[in-house]
């Protein structure tokens, strides 16, 4: 019998294991949430790098939070925000990350299973950059101005457009919606709770996965009986070129582009 050195776990697999090449295409075949718990490693380790940043280098943290949350007043000019947003949080907030990442895990492993982990996140992308295009919308209506300002970031809008996917899905198969319904209302009542939470994220993020979800069930006639990927990406291209429209569009009255806003010197 082969000796082992000693570990707390003995019959667990180990991480080598658990995240070798071989394990990870058996879980993407058997259907696992792959992308889904990607997605929360990720905003995990983000996390954990800016928390790190906070405490031994502060203006590390500054740059990169500058550089990957999204302003209206500035996306435009940086563009790449409209994705890096959605995995930045709140530095010093656990609440902020562990409340999104079990949001993403109630609701993301089921979606994921249902329409295969590329069209999940198709889904998951363009929800969150509806969440940032609620932004936009809410800057040009906004006639106080400020909304060009307020920086936004985190999952919350992707996360709300994959509530809208569940609440689509499960009407159609004629499933119960009260789990959803209520994780929906602890979400939307968030911004009442809490302050400083980008209530406009959460309603473009909620009706753009809404409508990719619709037209991915009931859409073109002549696009049903394509394959879910190929819809998926056609959805989601056409979704995601009016989103950049709409924030274009909403850009022409960005004070920063017309010289009406005179910033205050001190």
């Amino acid at each position: 019998m082969p000796r082992r050195g000693f570990s707390l776990f003995p019959d667990s697999p180990s991480a080598r294991r658990i995240f070798s090449a071989e394990s990870l295409r058996a879980r993407w075949r058997s259907g696992e949430p792959v992308v889904t718990s990607a997605i929360i490693l990720v905003c995990v380790a983000v996390w954990l790098l800016e928390t790190l940043f906070r405490f031994v280098w502060p203006a590390g943290l500054a740059g990169m939070l500058g550089f990957g949350m999204m302003q209206p007043a500035s996306m435009t000019r940086e563009p790449w925000t409209l994705v890096t947003a959605m995995f930045l949080h709140q530095p010093a907030s656990l609440w902020h990350i562990g409340f999104n990442m079990l949001t993403l895990w109630s609701v993301g492993p089921v979606l994921e299973r249902l329409m295969g982990h590329w069209a999940f996140l198709i889904l998951y992308m363009v929800s969150g950059i509806g969440g940032d295009a609620g932004m936009m919308i809410w800057a040009l209506l906004n006639r106080s101005g400020e909304g060009w300002f307020t920086s936004s970031y985190g999952a919350s809008g992707a996360l709300f457009g994959l509530f809208a996917a569940i609440l689509v899905v499960y009407r159609k198969v004629g499933q119960d919606l009260t789990s959803m319904i209520v994780w929906m209302a602890i979400n939307f009542l968030m911004p009442v709770i809490v302050p400083n939470i980008a209530w406009q994220a959460h309603v473009g993020g909620f009706v753009i996965g809404g409508l990719f979800t619709i037209l991915m069930t009931d859409g073109v006639r002549a696009l049903r009986r394509r394959p879910v990927l190929e819809r998926a990406l056609i959805y989601g291209a056409v979704l995601l070129v009016l989103l950049l429209v709409v924030c274009y569009a909403c850009n022409t009255a960005n004070p920063m582009r017309t010289g009406s806003w005179i910033p205050f010197l001190d």
